[in-house]
């Protein structure tokens, strides 16, 4: 990453101007997985991601909270079993049992592409694509970016709820995020990158009022990292025997829109999951939460919008099955 800042700061400027174009310009589709690839079902299922991204916008025009909510699902499937649709299946001890999924949404938007896409091209379009798909789509919905999608996955065999502690926590310190991130082939740019997807969506307040008044590392008293200005106005929406599923948006200010200003929020002490306004606290990640919030953001380096595809794309090909691996499932929430 140095090395990246330090070629964006001595690049001549004509060329520099050119590369910024050439990146803001560029599809996203040139980071390739293990066997995945843009286009993969342009012969065998043409219409996939028009009849993805149609039904997508269905549902987020009756609940446009759906984008986060896909999102996070796309997330939290890719880190558990590789993106395999794991996540999607119904059953004891499965992964969408595990606490850290319970509150996951979206289940009703892939089935409802998967039964169309099924009667359009039976068996060839894998639950793990839609969901790459509709995750991409919900970010532009949320008038965030696009990105080619690599497609490709099929879909995983298994799906056990004791899996899930790979997945990141809200109290986790910087040092255990960015092992979780690196055990999944990401680097720490990603880490902020992909946590910045917080940019839209919501939390409930029994995942951080302990913060708003009995802090554990400093007693009886809240987290002396939040601002003292904003404190009280979290206090309010969560007061200590309040509702604990009252849901507050993750980017104060901006919860709806998918924009830079999560990362603006942070720099001024309000974040609202721990684990969240830690990226700040912490020289390692702080460094790129400067960039993504900066005065001037993307001149000197990185921009939020591209880099958010890119580590997408990373993330999306994640211990992904393809070829004989694994199926390609008749029903997104069963085995065959």
């Amino acid at each position: 990453m140095e090395v990246h800042s330090i070629l964006f700061r001595t690049l001549p400027q004509a060329f520099f101007l050119l590369l910024i174009i050439n990146l803001a310009t560029t599809p996203y589709g040139y980071v390739q997985g293990q066997g995945t690839r843009v286009g993969f079902y342009s012969k065998s299922c043409p219409q996939v991601e028009t009849t993805v991204r149609s039904t997508v916008q269905s549902h987020f025009r009756s609940d446009p909270t759906i984008a986060p909510g896909l999102l996070r699902m796309h997330f939290h499937d890719c880190f558990v079993q590789g993106c395999d649709a794991s996540v999607l299946i119904d059953g004891p001890s499965t992964e969408k049992t595990a606490p850290p999924n319970q509150l996951l949404r979206g289940y009703d938007v892939i089935d409802d592409a998967k039964t169309q896409l099924e009667a359009a091209c039976p068996g060839v379009v894998s639950c793990a694509d839609i969901l790459a798909l509709a995750a991409r789509d919900s970010v532009v919905l949320a008038n965030g970016p696009s990105w080619q999608v690599p497609t490709g996955r099929r879909d995983g065999l298994v799906s056990r709820a004791s899996d899930t502690t790979t997945l990141p926590g809200f109290t986790d310190s910087i040092d255990v995020q960015k092992q979780k991130f690196a055990d999944q082939g990401l680097n720490t740019q990603d880490l902020v990158t992909l946590v910045g997807g917080h940019t839209i969506g919501t939390t409930a307040c029994q995942f951080f009022r302990y913060r708003l008044y009995n802090f554990t590392t400093t007693g009886n008293g809240a987290d002396p990292t939040i601002d003292s200005n904003f404190l009280p106005q979290l206090q309010a929406l969560c007061p200590p025997n309040g509702d604990g599923t009252r849901r507050i948006g993750l980017d104060t200010g901006s919860s709806d829109r998918f924009d830079g200003s999560f990362f603006t929020n942070l720099r001024n002490g309000r974040g609202i999951l721990e684990s969240d306004q830690k990226l700040w606290t912490d020289p390692s990640t702080r460094t790129f939460v400067q960039q993504f919030s900066g005065p001037i953001r993307g001149l000197l380096g990185l921009r939020f919008n591209i880099e958010f595809g890119r580590s997408m794309v990373k993330m999306s090909n994640i211990g992904v099955k393809t070829g004989t691996e694994g199926e390609i499932r008749r029903v997104c929430s069963a085995i065959n």
